[in-house]
């Protein structure tokens, strides 16, 4: 297991995966206290956010890329404890969230200082670890590769979830209009609530109709899309003239039907990105990019233009019985684990 360097000394608490499968696999574990190596920080985690990759993972579909810890949790807040050589900006008792390759769910995790930002007094250690795997994706694929600009209309497809609840906030803080879809009245009630000009019920209505109504048949110059091959042609008819697809997930399967001819016409884009698997350099710049144009933007209270959007907090304990809610599809937002 990749944790960095390592001492014997000290053990922590976490959750590991004993093999794939369902909840039940997740089982309480000790392990050795990380050391940050250069460029490294070690974080005791106050909270950790809890992401569908998760679930994957656990099932043994989505590895840790290569030298990442096999504890699942890709993301946290909490107090750094140790810094490693040449780590410049932060010391030790700074409050930060982390964006991770894995190991959230523990008592510390190390983190790539390249990966850290900085939690402000007002905001909550549980409120910051909801966000940095949601704001990381929301911003590096509404902005560096949509391009999303204001005056624009973007559909976030599962405006519920923890990408969705944060991508509806963002796109509606850089002034784009925002449609967005949900399961159930009230889901889409709270999604309005976010500020979503228009949330439609992917249960009862018809989602490609309604959004060609609302745009008077134009279209949308970016679809968030989380569906994959099973919204792909529905997604492709959306597009307005060089909109832009950008596919972040395969809820409804790996493959779909391409109408070329209606791409062409509509000199339109399809992108297709992860997060977890890129180079640190890449992550990085997500990172910086995030820290200085939406970071500041998040808050508590009405005023703030994102706010953390926590459905429960769970014991890190429970962990399997988070990936059971998360699962069932009844979450809002997201669930966070406490040590």
């Amino acid at each position: 297991m990749a944790l960095g360097r390592l001492t014997t000394l000290e053990l922590v608490h976490a959750i590991a995966i004993s093999q794939p499968g369902g909840p039940e696999v997740l089982v309480a574990t000790t392990l050795p206290d990380p050391v940050p190596g250069p460029g490294e920080v070690v974080v005791a985690v106050a909270a950790a956010g809890v992401n569908r990759a998760d679930l994957l993972q656990r099932q043994g579909h989505y590895p840790p890329p290569p030298g990442a810890p096999d504890t699942p949790g890709l993301e946290c807040a909490g107090t750094i404890t140790a810094v490693g050589e040449g780590v410049a900006g932060w010391q030790a008792g700074d409050r930060v969230a982390a964006l991770l390759d894995g190991g959230g769910y523990a008592e510390r995790a190390l983190v790539p200082a390249a990966q850290l930002l900085a939690v402000p007094e007002a905001l909550d250690l549980v409120g910051a670890g909801s966000l940095p795997e949601a704001l990381c994706t929301a911003w590096s694929n509404l902005v560096m590769v949509a391009r999303l600009a204001a005056g624009e209309t973007v559909l976030v497809h599962g405006g519920s979830g923890g990408v969705g609840t944060t991508a509806i906030q963002l796109a509606r803080a850089l002034g784009a209009r925002v449609l967005t879809t949900a399961g159930g009245p009230d889901r889409v009630a709270r999604c309005r609530a976010l500020g979503a000009d228009l949330a439609i019920d992917h249960r009862a209505e018809d989602v490609l109709a309604r959004v060609l109504d609302a745009t008077q048949g134009r279209g949308v110059d970016v679809v968030l899309d989380l569906l994959g091959g099973g919204g792909l042609a529905a997604n492709v008819r959306m597009l307005a003239t060089g909109g832009r697809l950008v596919v972040i997930g395969l809820q409804q399967g790996r493959r779909g039907e391409l109408d070329l001819g209606l791409l062409l016409a509509r000199r339109a884009s399809i992108h297709g990105t992860t997060l977890r698997s890129r180079p640190l350099a890449e992550k990085a710049a997500i990172v910086a990019e995030v820290a200085a144009h939406a970071w500041p933007l998040v808050g508590v209270g009405p005023q703030a233009s994102i706010r953390p959007v926590v459905h429960e907090v769970l014991p890190l304990a429970q962990a399997g019985r988070a990936h059971e809610l998360l699962a069932s599809g009844d979450v809002f937002g997201k669930l966070v684990l406490v040590p």
